[in-house]
């Protein structure tokens, strides 16, 4: 599964405006929840139940904050960048400028893991963190991702 198959450039929200690991979660989360439908209370509650568990931050500036939730139909995704490095708890201690929240029904699960994989493949090659950092439209952070699942 490639992610620009599930992924659209109005699913990427530039910039991101909050400044703390909590309010980072809430936009991405009201983003995909006002995009896909969905309720909003109980999406937020199962991705920050998620993160309770231990930091979705996976380091190198990157966040995939994700939850199954009952309050969404389909697996849906959506992306965000912060323009400054936001506070996050990192598995390597760095800020986040990346983020890319998951959320998806019970019974996904195996496309869940899928899509969880094929971000953290993507995102471990630094010319790529690069570009989606330096993008500076949701077009051209979605035709970086195009490119880089082409590689």
């Amino acid at each position: 599964m490639l992610l620009t198959e599930i992924l659209t450039p109005d699913q990427v929200l530039m910039p991101v405006a909050a400044r703390d690991k909590a309010g980072v979660i809430a936009e991405l989360t009201k983003h995909l929840t006002d995009l896909q439908g969905g309720n909003f209370a109980e999406v937020l509650g199962a991705v920050q139940e998620r993160e309770a568990g231990g930091s979705t931050g996976i380091g190198f500036g990157v966040a995939i904050p994700h939850a199954r939730s009952a309050g969404v139909r389909e697996l849906s995704l959506v992306c965000g960048v912060s323009s400054l490095p936001v506070p996050y708890d990192s598995i390597d201690g760095e800020p986040v400028r990346l983020f890319f929240l998951i959320v998806g029904p019970a019974g996904c699960a195996g496309e869940h893991v899928r899509v969880l994989s094929r971000i953290a493949g993507l995102v471990r090659r630094e010319s790529v963190r690069k570009q989606l950092c330096e993008a500076g439209t949701p077009t051209e952070f979605y035709n970086v991702l195009l490119d880089a699942e082409a590689r």
